[in-house]
């Protein structure tokens, strides 16, 4: 197979944290190729707060994936800055991860046996700079709960102390897939509340993936997904608060 010719180094413009080229994703399951992503060209912007909102089977867990190192393009590029994604190895990869990038997902995934500080301590403890976890609870609103254990807490709790897990190493993006998917529409907002205090109080870039289409209009922008493409992107001028949004 010929080797693929390199792309010269492309400049970025200012501002923009991912810049995302030409990214195809395919899986091979058994005799059937599965294209998951077909051609996606983006741009995420430092500080923004944006929503990909699409149907499931659209493509956008596989679009944070690589976006966040989990997954790699089978073809294209994903620069982060001026690192090329597509061209790291997997200890390069793992460095990413730990030091730029903050993970939130539907299922909390928290230790049982620790209490809430104690679950956000274990991510501090590998960071380079990292916030003392009390602060990073504080921040989501979880200054009293501290030191209940996860079993102690509600859903939506549980899910405000793993946005304190993954703030508290202060990423330079936060990647959250269908955070509020397990939640009712009241516990949901005051999950969003958390997220949008810790983009506006910290300057994190947040990706929030989503099929709930209400939760698009607190974004900066919206990102529409389907098939694989993205389908429409949308700025908002009006946005507004997690208590205003219709679910």
């Amino acid at each position: 197979m010929p080797k693929k010719q390199q792309e010269p180094h492309k400049p970025l413009d200012l501002g923009v944290v991912f810049h995302v080229h030409g990214v195809t994703k395919i899986y091979q399951m058994g005799e059937v190729q599965v294209h998951a992503l077909r051609g996606v060209d983006l741009d995420l912007y430092e500080g923004d707060f944006t929503v990909l909102l699409g149907a499931s089977g659209s493509g956008k867990s596989t679009l944070l994936n690589i976006l966040g190192g989990l997954d790699t393009p089978t073809d294209g590029h994903v620069f982060y800055g001026d690192h090329d994604l597509t061209r790291a190895t997997e200890i390069e990869l793992t460095k990413y991860r730990r030091y730029h990038v903050g993970f939130v997902f539907q299922f909390y995934n928290l230790i049982p046996s620790l209490t809430a500080r104690e679950n956000v301590a274990i991510v501090t403890e590998i960071a380079r700079a990292p916030m003392q976890p009390d602060e990073a609870l504080q921040l989501v609103d979880l200054g009293h709960r501290m030191d209940h254990f996860p079993a102690q807490l509600s859903g939506g709790e549980q899910q405000r102390v793993a946005i304190a897990r993954a703030i508290a190493k202060k990423p330079d993006v936060l990647l959250c897939d269908e955070p509020t998917g397990a939640l009712d529409s009241k516990t949901g907002i005051v999950v969003l509340e958390a997220l949008q205090r810790v983009n506006q109080d910290l300057g994190t870039t947040t990706a929030v993936i989503t099929h709930n289409a209400g939760i698009a209009r607190m974004a900066d922008r919206t990102i529409h997904l389907a098939d694989g493409r993205i389908s429409e992107v949308y700025v908002n001028e009006t946005k507004l608060a997690p208590h205003e949004l219709s679910w």
